[in-house]
């Protein structure tokens, strides 16, 4: 009674949830069980191939037929190499692999080597199509009766949740697999087990000679297949006879003894086939019943500690990934293009937001609110400050520099010498705040999401809320000067003027936290007052380039009226380098800017700093003679979360203002940046594979017109190698010569492809050097299509010489198996013609069309030879679309690695050689790595110390922070009073940006005049 008495306080403990969450595995995809059988049944498949056919494999070995073998599983290789390691899942990939299953397979058992080793793929197709079929049926009625059961209270609510319908298919293929490797290599008789042991492999060996059973691996094969005839005759053996159970013997598929008809040696044993399906469908209704409706009750649970400690361990951050901007299917890549034009084309030099802010900062008399100027830390002591920019692309990035810039101190060395460097009092973000479009998903999953992570807001801010009256201060703190936490202040990029700003003001302008950073602003630009005579503005540069009228008469009244003394000092923050980007394209933008800098400021400007471009460069001024410079150092920082830019292609700037600058900093050097280019040519596809989407329909369009070649004989006849290549290259031209003189849908995407290509070079170049460059890439993407068609067809046209394909129709596979199937599937009580008469012949009807469908290379061949022989004009128009569409299957897994590997070197070549489309070639690599900020720190002489802190390496894997997870959170503490503010820690320890961070560059700003440069 006292045990019973415990259990059931226990019991009364625990939540269903909480013992529900212990059972679940943690993989999201439900059925786990079905990826390790997937595993099981390919081992088991290469275990009975090498035990009997590795001897066949060898002596049997043709060159002819092994190319083609090497060839065509090479293509499939690189077409799935990008899914290659990744945990089966309902997305693209795992369709991706179901696909590749289906049309390799479909193609491979046309080809002659399987069947000279005594692997009959036909019977094995045809077998398992026909299990898959009944096994769908099957499963899908238990199915419904299941949920009906459970619908009207007869089964636990835990059974509840309907099956994902990709869950039955994939156990229904991997059931159907069990099912054709057992008959592939232990038949279908039921006696196996009767036959003497001796007599079952000793034809298999016949040929190899007594004297060489001395062989170690010729007898380590003869003992794999005496295994093997052991697994098939004791572990599959029959189930018994169909008399043993009178009541179902005429709902049995029997052994290949038994008789459709009366004949004196016919067996009544059950097919081991059969016995294996039932028993295999058996497995699976007794797990699914067991694991939705009493599973929880067969484990002990856990206490309520323990399950709480194990939830933790098992929380980890839902990071987005990086932007794919080469994806052909994104909706938010498609989003981004839409509202940019809207943007150009309807609302640059019409509508402005920034003069929508600056009526609204104007009150009824005319006179200017304080809403841009911020002056409340002129007072600060050892002041620190940091800024960052180009946030808010791939979550694991953002998080590793919002985790640096959350820490109280970071600890790293300076010139040999370790020291601490403080968290900034006030963090600056030079825009771009989250990719690729601004909207409320954006911010709050790639911004927002991130820096609550590194650092929480309080604990009473709600994220759906909106400030009317900033700033909103917490309880207790009475004026902004008295507030003592961090703060930010933000300026938009491009990417957030996608919508017009609208997505910045509703969540810059009218909230008030960005994690644990409280951000006093309401526009889009501000001045900011720093102690010992430093100023900040930070410039809303919008679309245009430049600053609109009422932001410079702002920034030129605070100098004008004396608030900008003589000897202040001012740091500059805008959106786009200016300096780097007018000398790369030659262009000159930004004259307000100049203006204010140059005849206003008059060399107040002591830095520009930036962001736009994903990397971190420092140029500082080189002129010893003549007049100061207007501005001492060009800073850019652009690496706080974004994808990495080059830095070599601007390693030759040189001149701003009249002024020489040298660079003094790089990250990633030019060194390793020309280096990483090269990942263009080895992991474009592998980086962009949605990209297959768009290259494999370009590819197929630039061929469509030449599909099929009728006559590709001359091209087999050749006696040497180089006979065959000069054939097959002179059919090339002959199909490049088709395309420009009698093609239409071809010639008319070459034409479409040639001007996107052209458009698509910088302007950067002269024209005729981006026709040139344009004509040479179109050239390279036809060359390889033409190629690519030219291999498809002859591997299709040796086939039709070989006859193995195109032999008696469209159901070639399925009238095969209908000749067989009574020989070694007999149904002898008319099992067959019941289901037949039950389901109005759609039984033997959805098995036809599954197998001519399953069939692509038999319909393509066929069809081919159709309209080769009457022409294109004999077929139907549901003709030739089942034509394309089957060409279609294979030419895109062969044309997606290829269009990708043309268009990566095309990137790399642009990049190292050209320098041109820097954008473009790194935005492909999407590399998360090389993240960096620089902090500031005002010293006491009124000078700054600058230091840019910077990991090589971003972590993929977070866990929960055991030191965040310890400390004590009372409700009335700002996190940024913590010790350890932020929630997740690198899973590797030394992996953690905290642990790897360093300096990579550190110099002195001066803000006296008559000292200029660094020290």
């Amino acid at each position: 009674m006292g045990s019973e008495k415990h259990s059931a306080r226990l019991l009364n403990t625990l939540k269903m949830e909480r013992v529900r969450t212990i059972l679940t595995h943690t993989y999201p995809y439900p059925h786990e069980h079905s990826r390790h059988a997937i595993i099981a049944v390919f081992l088991g498949c290469l275990f009975f191939i090498s035990s009997d056919n590795m001897h066949t494999l060898i002596e049997k070995f043709s060159l002819k037929w092994w190319s083609m073998y090497a060839c065509l599983l090479g293509f499939f290789y690189f077409f799935s190499s990008p899914f290659i390691g990744k945990t089966i899942r309902p997305n693209y990939s795992n369709f991706s692999r179901w696909y590749i299953a289906w049309i390799l397979v479909a193609a491979l058992y046309h080809l002659p080597n399987f069947q000279s080793m005594g692997l009959d793929l036909r019977m094995n197709l045809s077998l398992f199509l026909t299990i898959y079929i009944s096994s769908i049926v099957f499963l899908v009625v238990f199915h419904i009766i299941f949920l009906a059961l459970w619908y009207v209270g007869l089964v636990s609510r835990v059974a509840g949740r309907r099956p994902e319908i990709l869950t039955i298919l994939q156990n229904c293929a991997v059931l159907s697999m069990a099912c054709c490797i057992f008959y592939s290599h232990c038949g279908n008789r039921a006696i196996l087990r009767q036959k003497p042991p001796g007599r079952q492999f000793s034809s298999l060996f016949s040929f190899w000679k007594k004297e060489h059973r001395h062989n170690t691996w010729i007898a380590q094969f003869i003992c794999m297949n005496e295994l093997k005839d052991q697994v098939c005759s004791s572990w599959f053996a029959p189930v018994g006879s169909a008399s043993d159970y009178p009541l179902l013997s005429k709902w049995f598929i029997y052994g290949e003894m038994a008789c459709n008809g009366s004949c004196p040696d016919s067996s009544s044993e059950i097919s081991p086939i059969y016995s294996l399906w039932a028993t295999f469908i058996g497995l699976y209704i007794a797990n699914y019943v067991v694991e939705r409706s009493t599973g929880w009750a067969l484990t002990h649970p856990l206490s309520v500690d323990k399950v709480e400690k194990l939830k933790k361990e098992q929380m980890k951050p839902n990071f987005l990934d990086m932007v794919p901007w080469y994806s052909g299917t994104s909706a938010d890549l498609f989003k981004t293009v839409f509202d940019l034009l809207v943007s150009v084309t309807v609302f640059l030099g019409r509508f402005d937001m920034r003069m929508l802010q600056a009526a609204m900062t104007k009150s009824c008399d005319g006179t200017k609110r304080e809403e841009l100027l911020y002056d409340h830390l002129v007072n600060k002591e050892n002041f620190w400050f940091d800024f960052m920019a180009d946030t808010g692309d791939g979550g694991n990035s953002s998080y590793a520099v919002a985790k640096l810039l959350a820490q109280p101190t970071l600890e790293v060395s300076v010139d040999g010498e370790a020291q601490a460097l403080p968290r900034g009092n006030v963090l600056l973000i030079g825009g771009d705040l989250a990719y690729p479009n601004p909207s409320a998903f954006t911010y709050e999953k790639r911004l927002f999401c991130p820096f609550e992570y590194a650092l929480q807001p309080p604990h009473w801010y709600k994220n759906d809320s909106i400030a009317v009256d900033k700033p909103e201060l917490p309880e207790g703190v009475k004026d902004l000067k008295d507030y003592d936490g961090p703060q930010c202040f933000l300026i938009p990029g491009n990417h957030d003027w996608f919508d017009g700003l609208n997505t910045f003001m509703r969540y810059i302008c009218h909230k008030s936290w960005l994690g644990g950073w409280l951000m006093p602003q309401k526009k889009s630009y501000f001045a900011l007052q720093l102690p010992k005579g430093w100023w900040v503005f930070g410039l809303d540069l919008a679309l245009h380039g430049d600053i609109d009228v009422d932001q410079f008469k702002f920034f030129a009244e605070l100098v004008k009226k004396g608030k900008v003394k003589e000897d202040d000092a001012v740091i500059i923050i805008t959106h786009e380098p200016s300096w780097l980007l007018d000398w790369y394209w030659s262009s000159d933008t930004g004259k307000n800017v100049r203006y204010l800098i140059c005849d206003v400021l008059k060399y107040r400007c002591k830095l520009r700093m930036a962001g736009d471009l994903h990397h971190y460069m420092r140029h500082s001024c080189t002129q010893s003679d003549g007049p100061p410079a207007h501005v001492q150092h060009l800073l850019v920082n652009g690496c706080g979360g974004a994808f990495l830019h080059p830095t070599h292609v601007f390693s030759k700037f040189s001149k701003y203002y009249g002024a020489s600058y040298a660079s003094k900093s790089a990250y990633p050097s030019f060194h390793d940046s020309s280096k990483i280019a090269l990942g263009n040519i080895l992991k474009f596809r592998k980086k962009n594979w949605q990209f297959d989407f768009i290259g494999g329909i370009i590819y197929f369009i630039l061929v469509f017109s030449l599909f099929p070649q009728c006559k590709l004989a001359h091209i087999l006849r050749g006696d040497s190698f180089s006979g065959h290549l000069e054939s097959f290259l002179g059919t090339v031209w002959n199909a490049f010569v088709y395309v420009m003189e009698q093609s239409y849908v071809s010639f008319t995407g070459v034409l479409v492809l040639l001007i996107t290509a052209i458009i698509f070079v910088p302007s950067k170049i002269s024209r005729k050097k981006r026709v040139i460059i344009g004509v040479l890439h179109v050239a390279a993407h036809l060359m390889a299509a033409l190629i690519l068609m030219l291999m498809l067809e002859l591997g299709i046209e040796i086939c039709i010489q070989h006859n193995l394909l195109a032999n008696s129709g469209y159901h070639t596979l399925y009238q095969w198996y209908k000749s067989v199937e009574s020989e070694h599937f007999p149904d002898p009580t008319g099992l067959r013609a019941r289901i037949e008469q039950w389901t109005f012949g759609l039984y033997p009807a959805c098995i036809k069309y599954l197998m001519s469908a399953f069939d692509v290379p038999e319909v393509m061949a066929v069809t081919r030879t159709n309209i080769c022989k009457q022409g294109m004009e004999s077929l139907s128009r549901s003709g030739a679309v089942i034509y394309y569409a089957s060409v279609f299957l294979y030419f895109w897994v062969f044309s997606t690695p290829v269009v990708s590997l043309v268009f990566g070197s095309y990137l790399y070549i642009c990049i190292n050689w050209l320098h041109i489309h820097f954008d473009e070639a790194f935005s492909s690599l999407r590399i998360a790595n090389y993240k960096s900020f620089t902090r500031f720190h005002i010293k006491e002489n009124n000078d700054i110390e600058v230091f840019t802190l910077a990991v090589d390496k971003v972590p993929k894997d977070w866990k929960l922070d055991k030191d965040w997870d310890a400390e004590s959170k009372q409700s009335g503490v700002m996190s940024h009073k913590r010790e350890f503010p932020s929630k997740w820690c690198a899973s590797s320890a030394h992996q953690d940006p905290v642990a790897t961070v360093k300096v990579v560059d550190s110099f002195v700003i001066h803000r006296s005049q008559n000292q200029n440069g660094e020290s």
